[in-house]
């Protein structure tokens, strides 16, 4: 039996980061714990790294889709938060980011990593930005420190 999987140690691979602005105040903490994990656990070098800033989450799959053109990086990781309001306007922003990025994954064939949180309250995406739900940034970057190296894998056995 031939298994293929990932770690995470992924020294000399690039990795873009498309940040969302929007809900700052969360959204940088997602950023820290990709970069930590990026550089303590993936053993990636800072000059490895991309950081793109875009207004909000539904800007995301466009400057995803820039990044996986140019052919420079092994991943991207796709780092916001979308936080309910009284609208249907949180459906329509977190849906077509969710799309858009599984489609920019699946056009380009590049890792995207979704580390978009989408909650319905303040308090929950405080939890799921670095406090008691873990930071979701940061199990954005493992997946894709893992996907980069199960793509190679595959390139180089199939």
């Amino acid at each position: 039996m031939n298994v293929i999987e990932g770690n995470v140690r992924a020294t000399g691979k690039k990795f873009a980061i498309v940040v969302a602005r929007f809900n700052s105040f969360v959204v940088e903490s997602l950023l820290e714990g990709a970069l930590d994990t990026l550089e303590r656990h993936g053993e990636v070098n800072p000059d490895d790294i991309t950081v793109v800033r875009v207004p909000g989450a539904y800007e995301m799959p466009l400057a995803a889709k820039k990044v996986a053109q140019k052919g420079n990086f092994d991943a991207i990781i796709a780092l916001g938060a979308v936080i309910r309001g009284g609208t249907p306007h949180f459906d329509f922003v977190a849906g077509e980011c969710n799309k858009g990025l599984a489609q920019v994954s699946m056009d380009e064939g590049i890792p995207v990593a979704f580390g978009v949180i989408t909650t319905d309250s303040i308090e929950q995406a405080i939890e799921r930005s670095g406090t008691k739900a873990g930071n979701k940034g940061s199990e954005a970057a493992l997946s894709a420190l893992e996907m980069v190296n199960v793509v190679a894998a595959i390139d180089g056995s199939l």
